[in-house]
C-alpha cells in the first residue's frame, strides 16, 4: 500500500513540475507569394510581457542569438539572409555587454526562389534564448514547417 501511495504522490509531483514549465513565446508562420518565383516566409515571435527574445546578431560571450537553419530542397532556395526589424539594444549586466533584443513580439523574413509553380514546404528549424528580469531560460529549439501556396 505504501508502495501506491507514494507511486501516486512521484506522479502527482511529475504531473505538476510540468505544468510549470515556462514557455513566454508563442510562434507562428505564413507564406505569402510575391510572384510566380518568389515568395517570402515569416515567422512570427509573440513574446510575454516582461520577458525578451535575442535578435540574431549578438556578439560572442552573450546570450544565445536566434538562428534559422532551412532545409535544403529542390523546390525553393533562400534568397539572401534572414530579416528582422530594428532591435531593442541596451546594457545588460548580466552579460556585462550591449545585447540586441525584441520585447512583444517581432517578425522574421526569409524571401525564397520558387524552382516551381506547384505548391512547395519551407522547412527548417530554429533556436532562440529569452530572458527576463530575474531569470534567463534555457535555449530551445524549433522546428518548421510553412506551405507556400
Amino acid at each position: 500500500m505504501k508502495k501506491l501511495i507514494v507511486a501516486a504522490f512521484l506522479l502527482f509531483v511529475a504531473f505538476n513540475t510540468k505544468a510549470q514549465i515556462l514557455q513566454p513565446v508563442k510562434w507562428s508562420y505564413a507564406a505569402k507569394r510575391l510572384s510566380k518565383t518568389e515568395a517570402v516566409v515569416f515567422l512570427k515571435a509573440t513574446i510575454d510581457a516582461g520577458w525578451h527574445l535575442y535578435s540574431q546578431n549578438v556578439a560572442d560571450g552573450g546570450p544565445v542569438k536566434t538562428t534559422f537553419t532551412f532545409s535544403p530542397s529542390g523546390a525553393y532556395s533562400l534568397t539572401g539572409s534572414t530579416i528582422e526589424p530594428k532591435p531593442i539594444t541596451r546594457f545588460e549586466k548580466t552579460f556585462n555587454m550591449n545585447v540586441s533584443y525584441f520585447e512583444k513580439s517581432v517578425v522574421f523574413q526569409q524571401k525564397i526562389k520558387l524552382k516551381g509553380t506547384g505548391p512547395a514546404t519551407v522547412k527548417g528549424k530554429f533556436e532562440y534564448m529569452v530572458c527576463n528580469d530575474q531569470q534567463c531560460l534555457p535555449p530551445d529549439e524549433v522546428e518548421f514547417s510553412i506551405p507556400v501556396k
